[in-house]
């Protein structure tokens, strides 16, 4: 319909239905080939998104077998090679989508190899490890971080409400580990901001607001997930949440602290640019292994057993007098 034939219409004679149909007749005829055009990118996205997944998936499994190629040439009874090996791989493999799984067999491994008197340390250990690995790469935005965590304090409910005996510990070890991988993640976000160059902020920075807010309420954030998990657990798991993390009062200052400090370094460094948000490329390698995740896990125990091991080292040659 052109202009000449809009111009005959007396739309003032028109009620709303008959001016909504003839509204939507010219903007189905006049818009087709933009609508066919969008359609078409539509689907051209659909097949790229699809290309990337594929490709992720594929990277992932490639990181996978390297490492279990590496693996299988080393001396079993290499036990301090193997951990600087895991360790590596821990820190290349991207673990948000087996991180459930990850976490619950790491626990029970602990729980299978440790003694009862260091099982809860080695736990805390490998929560922290598995935190900080998971949050380190990625942006600092709540709804990622509440993610892991929420992931992580899910698993080690789960099994700890299978495991009445060592309960309190389980959950206990968990919140502290939590907590210790997240003032990390802070640690680390806040040393990498300090010598970072304005020119690379895309690289780090997703959004300048958000991060800046997400910064100034991680003790707020990391009760709230606390909250919310023990909300949807047992009574007597939701009642032993609620009292360790209110008993967290002052670890919790820590994280406040570095929080804190960090929101002040990142205004800092970049006061002299308008808060525009930023992207940076967060890209999601998706395994859904059940037997990769069960070797992570195994293997996220041997490297805190491993470090602990290093830290008793060191303790006792610092405490036993010299002969």
């Amino acid at each position: 319909m052109n202009l000449q034939e809009l111009q005959k219409i007396e739309f003032e004679k028109l009620n709303l239905h008959e001016i909504k149909d003839i509204t939507a007749s010219i903007i189905d005829e006049r818009t087709k080939n933009l609508r066919d055009e969008l359609e078409e990118l539509l689907l051209q996205k659909e097949l790229l998104e699809k290309s990337i997944e594929k490709k992720s998936h594929e990277l992932q499994e490639t990181k996978y077998s390297i490492f279990n190629e590496i693996e299988s040439i080393i001396d079993k009874n290499d036990v301090m090679t193997l951990s600087k090996l895991h360790q590596a791989k821990l820190q290349s493999i991207d673990l948000f989508d087996l991180l459930g799984e990850t976490v619950e067999s790491a626990i029970i491994t602990a729980l299978e190899k440790s003694k009862d008197s260091e099982a809860k340390n080695m736990i805390e250990e490998i929560i922290k490890e598995l935190t900080f690995e998971t949050i380190k790469e990625g942006t600092l935005n709540t709804i990622r971080v509440r993610k892991i965590l929420s992931t992580i304090l899910h698993s080690s409910i789960e099994i700890a409400e299978a495991s009445p005996s060592f309960s309190d510990d389980i959950l206990e070890a968990t919140l502290k580990g939590m907590r210790s991988g997240l003032v990390e993640s802070i640690e680390r976000f806040k040393k990498r901001l300090a010598y970072m160059p304005l020119e690379a902020k895309h690289i780090l920075i997703e959004d300048y607001d958000t991060i800046m807010q997400d910064l100034n309420q991680t003790d707020i954030l990391f009760s709230q997930v606390v909250q919310t998990q023990a909300n949807e657990s047992t009574p007597t798991t939701k009642k032993t949440l609620l009292e360790l993390n209110k008993n967290m009062h002052y670890d919790l200052e820590e994280l406040v602290h570095m929080s804190k400090e960090t929101a002040l370094v990142m205004k800092e460094k970049f006061s002299t640019l308008a808060k525009t948000a930023v992207k940076k490329a967060d890209t999601a390698l998706h395994s859904n292994t059940a037997k990769e995740a069960k070797r992570m896990g195994t293997q996220a125990w041997g490297i805190a057993k491993t470090a602990l091991g290093t830290a008793i080292k060191s303790a006792k040659n610092a405490i036993e007098p010299k002969q």
